[in-house]
């Protein structure tokens, strides 16, 4: 990774599991980038693994400090699209964890806002970088399997007991679909394009649950069926990706493992970092299996392309339109489970043609 010759000042609003996890290592392990500052209640958590950083204690401070070049929202869904908005009118960049906002208004008007703005918008889907996405999608590319009929991806987990996070609560922007669902849904669409309509079924399955912890939708692209499906009570865990081509399958057993290296501590960028010994199962039309090496996954590529599109030297590695339109499938899946059936993709003509664009 190459570096522009003046760091990059990044602030960091919230240092709950996202911003401690993933952003604060991710950005910290980036040559060219530094974290200069956090927002946070608990200044004694951030201290305790960076005793130097600046701490503010309201995200409006941080937004305000003008030695910051980008601003990164990590706090609870329900308050991405608004302290997005405000950082956009400071001038900032801004990069939002997932899900960008809570609904397809909110996410809309947010885009607007971005257009106005000198700062730019983008938003932390960081699974593009996964190891078993990156496995499946090159294995597509290459034809392997001839053309994808029917693709399945899961993110299943055994948490039996509900949590007392705001996550798993009552409140606006809690449940799985929220959760989860941006990381199927934006990795699909990567491989796919835009889906003609979705229908969702939405569940909560555990005993206390608050908020839906099962979802199974069905992205409808004609003849091509894509299933993405995320659950708290798959005990063993499941099949990452299954896929069925006219020449083929691919199945893809094991999930990336960079969360759990974050939550281990290894530091982005060391030894076996991003490496995935599970290999890609390929069936041919004949039954004959081979396999296929898994990428080795690395979500530094996020912050290190936005570093380079900041710079001028690169496209910003996630656009407003594609978080857009992963919230479009979003709000389409809450409206489907209310509603018992299919619902088209409620993109206009505009959106359609930008999303196409930024996919070229």
């Amino acid at each position: 990774m190459t570096a522009p010759h003046s760091p990059i000042r990044l602030g960091l609003i919230g240092y709950g599991y996202a911003g401690k996890t993933f952003h604060a290592p991710l950005i910290r392990a980036t040559p060219g980038l530094e974290l200069a500052a956090v927002a946070s209640r608990d200044a004694a958590k951030v201290h305790a693994d960076l005793p130097d950083i600046r701490v503010h204690h309201t995200p409006a401070a941080l937004i305000a400090d003008d030695r910051l070049d980008v601003v990164v929202i990590a706090t609870p869904n329900d308050t991405h699209a608004p302290l997005a908005a405000d950082a956009l009118r400071a001038g900032k960049h801004v990069v939002i964890d997932k899900p960008m906002a809570l609904d397809l208004a909110e996410a809309r008007a947010l885009v607007a806002l971005a257009d106005q703005s000198p700062g730019q918008l983008s938003v932390f889907h960081n699974r593009r970088w996964d190891s078993d996405y990156l496995a499946v999608k090159q294995a597509i590319d290459a034809d392997t399997i001839g053309e994808a009929m029917h693709f399945e991806s899961h993110i299943d987990r055994y948490r039996p007991a509900v949590r007392d996070r705001w996550r798993e609560s009552a409140g606006p922007g809690a449940g799985i679909w929220y959760d989860l669902g941006p990381h199927l849904v934006d990795q699909a669409q990567q491989l796919f394009g835009l889906p003609e309509r979705v229908h969702a079924a939405l569940a909560t399955q555990r005993a206390g649950g608050l908020s839906d912890d099962w979802a199974h939708v069905r992205l409808d692209y004609g003849a091509r069926q894509v299933i993405v499906h995320a659950s708290m009570l798959v005990a063993g865990g499941a099949r990452r990706f299954v896929v069925h081509g006219t020449r083929g399958s691919l199945i893809k057993t094991g999930a990336d493992r960079q969360e759990a290296q974050l939550l281990a501590g290894l530091t982005p960028g060391a030894a076996g970092w991003g490496d995935d010994p599970d290999p890609l199962t390929v069936i041919d039309a004949h039954g004959h299996e081979h396999a296929l090496p898994a990428v080795a996954g690395d979500q530094r590529r996020y912050y290190a392309a936005l570093r380079d599109a900041i710079a001028g030297e690169a496209p910003w590695p996630v656009t407003p339109i594609e978080a857009l339109a992963v919230m479009a499938v979003i709000d389409a899946g809450f409206a489907s489970q209310r509603e018992g059936c299919a619902l088209p993709l409620p993109l206009n003509d505009a959106e359609r043609a930008a999303f196409a664009t930024a996919r070229s």
